[in-house]
């Protein structure tokens, strides 16, 4: 099975291949669209700001090589801004297109901000698991996980497998079909990221 994770720039790429060989897994990291393409499964990190990261992704020819890996059915887990890159739009300083392989779009934490809470949400918090997921074969109702974030992704329920709440509900995981997303960082997790990972390492379409 072979593991890529995709380098376009904005990634802790480091601290997820590490975490893969923690679960047993070997993931290396591809930097141009020849090598997503050999993938059996793909992860996708990110951190920092929508616009840059899909206008890097797009230039690098790897937005298009990623979308070719889902519609193949393939396995591809999104991860912080990589989750939020998966979803049509953000409207993080103004309006950018993003993958659009989850429907909905991402926006700022203002119900958060508006009951004085502190952006970025910043620290552990819990899971609220909504549906079953592959994702959560190690992971049980209420483990805690570890955000950083300023924007939230909006999505229609189906889609929406473990939430948060912080100042109101937070879409934590998602999923559309072989296609998986985590808002929180699963690497910097602990025990329960771990689980996360490896659970998508195990994962067969």
């Amino acid at each position: 099975m072979e593991i890529a994770i995709v380098d376009y720039g904005v990634g802790n790429l480091f601290s997820l291949a590490c975490s893969a060989r923690a679960v047993g897994a070997e993931a290396r990291v591809a930097s141009d669209p020849e090598e997503i393409k050999s993938a059996d499964l793909l992860i996708l990190p990110g951190v920092g700001a929508f616009e840059d990261a899909a206008g890097k992704l797009a230039a690098s020819g790897m937005a298009r090589a990623v979308k070719e890996h889902a519609a193949a059915g393939k396995p591809l887990l999104g991860i912080c801004l990589g989750m939020q890159l998966l979803f049509e739009k953000s409207f993080e300083y103004g309006e950018h297109a993003g993958l659009g392989l989850v429907p909905g779009a991402v926006r700022p934490l203002s119900f958060a901000a508006e009951k004085g809470l502190k952006i970025p949400h910043m620290g552990w918090n819990s899971l609220e698991i909504k549906q079953k997921s592959p994702l959560f074969k190690y992971v049980k109702n209420g483990d805690f996980v570890y955000f950083v974030h300023s924007y939230h992704a909006e999505c229609p329920p189906e889609y929406v497998t473990a939430v948060s709440d912080y100042g109101g509900e937070v879409t934590a995981c998602v999923r559309r079909e072989n296609v998986f997303g985590c808002q929180f960082h699963p690497e910097k997790s602990g025990g329960t990221g771990l689980g996360i990972l490896r659970a998508f390492c195990e994962f067969e379409v």
